[in-house]
């Protein structure tokens, strides 16, 4: 469960927090949300599109911010997609997203609240009830428990909606014109495969999100990143006229690193926040590795270090930067993977690149990007690297358990290592307790 500690910051409003941190980067009337947030305890929501059966360092940022306004009183609304991830959110998207079946949409829905009630302290007694339809508005069962978080899934007024009633009392409030402004349906229209209709109607769904929690349980704002802005708007607008409501949206910056890329990706794909899926070791050693002009920002933004400290750690250089690093690989580690397992990544990451010796001073070997292409076999890949001297000897010490990749014991010998595997930092390949060594893309 996440703990912010009581001396996070000097200031008592959560705005104020969030600012110092960076976070905010876009406010529909600044004024207004500073004063709302200073003087009164709202309901708010970001919303979960289920895309996968497990959330990613992507959605770990959200849930920083929960546990943010959490902190400072207000009650957290974690929505999940069921309803609006039966289409998928075209914003910062090049294609149509894969589309998936109900039963894989509900399923993924399940595994994501399982992984908020890691971090998060959630109201499961209170409900959302009685939606049938645009006409038939739905109600709480009650009001949140205070210091608790609720979940609420769209799929409860989304996938009983008549497409004709929809349309008659939602479609009209919106303005073509301005719906194509927007930036996200602006970059899809300019490729060759265009945007579909099917994806045209998120934006009305995602308005729709926002009018009816406004109407029905009384959420006074949205937060998102910032590809969300035009989704926001739209619910603004859309709880405005059909409910004369008042509500606010914020969107936040973007883990991204100085040259402006997102970052929590590998060379085998997400940074997930699952055991099962990357290991402590490997999410550690992501942080670890991070360049030296992103540490500041990891800092500020992923861990609830002072900011005194956090400026402090940010103006090391040199080899003095790792130290850094260190503290904010251990904890990030440590939020998502409890301090057992952060502890048991840092020693084993001291221990594979000799103490607190930069990665870099680990031997390496490099692979051409022709042989990775076909795939290097780990037993020759040990031999290339002199962990063993014959594929046999490779072959007994992975039988004995002594070979691991990325701080994972690797039980197939016959394993491949592909250029995903490769890609980025590369990996670490280690036999025993002192053999190690790195492989890169040449």
């Amino acid at each position: 469960m996440i703990q912010i500690p009581d001396n996070i910051s000097k200031y008592d409003n959560v705005y104020d927090v969030l600012k110092e941190r960076g976070f905010i980067e876009q406010v529909t009337d600044e004024e207004k949300v500073r004063d709302l947030l200073g003087k009164e305890k709202i309901k708010f929501y970001i919303g979960f599109d289920p895309t996968a059966d497990c959330l990613h360092v992507g959605h770990f940022m959200q849930i920083i911010i929960l546990a943010y306004m959490l902190k400072y009183g207000h009650t957290p609304v974690a929505l999940l997609g069921g309803g609006t991830g039966m289409i998928g959110d075209p914003s910062g998207r090049t294609d149509m997203r894969k589309l998936m079946d109900t039963a894989t949409i509900d399923h993924n829905c399940e595994q994501f609240k399982k992984l908020f009630d890691r971090f998060l302290p959630f109201d499961d007694e209170w409900k959302y009830e009685g939606n049938e339809g645009v006409f038939t508005p739905g109600h709480q069962n009650r009001e949140p428990l205070p210091g608790r978080c609720i979940s609420v899934n769209n799929a409860a007024w989304l996938r009983n909606l008549n497409f004709v009633e929809f349309m008659r009392t939602i479609g009209k409030d919106f303005n073509v014109n301005q719906m194509l402004r927007s930036e996200a349906f602006k970059q899809r229209m300019a490729r060759e495969n265009g945007l579909s209709f099917f994806e045209f109607g998120y934006m009305l769904m995602q308005g729709y999100d926002f009018m009816v929690m406004a109407r029905d349980f009384d959420v006074k704002m949205e937060f998102g990143g910032n590809d969300q802005w035009s989704n926001i708007i739209a619910g603004i607008d859309l709880a405005r006229k059909e409910c004369d409501k008042e509500v606010y949206g914020m969107t936040f910056a973007l883990l991204t690193n100085s040259e402006g890329k997102k970052m929590g990706k590998t060379g085998k794909g997400a940074l997930w926040l699952s055991a099962d899926r990357t290991s402590p070791y490997e999410f550690y050693q992501y942080w670890r590795n991070v360049g030296d002009a992103d540490v500041e920002k990891c800092l500020r933004m992923l861990t609830f270090l002072p900011m005194d400290e956090v400026r402090r750690l940010a103006s090391l250089e040199g080899a003095e930067i790792n130290q850094a690093k260190e503290i904010l690989a251990y904890e990030v580690t440590k939020m998502v993977h409890g301090e057992e397992e952060a502890k048991a990544a840092q020693e084993a990451a001291r221990s594979a690149f000799g103490g607190g010796a930069d990665a870099g001073s680990v031997p390496s070997l490099t692979v051409s990007e022709d042989q990775a292409a076909k795939g290097v076999g780990l037993l020759t890949l040990m031999k290339d690297a002199g962990l063993a001297s014959s594929n046999g000897e490779a072959r007994r010490f992975v039988e004995q358990g002594g070979v691991t990749i990325d701080g994972e014991k690797v039980t197939d010998a016959r394993l491949t290592v592909t250029k995903e595997m490769l890609e980025g930092d590369g990996l670490v390949l280690r036999r025993g307790k002192k053999k190690v060594i790195r492989i890169t893309l040449k």
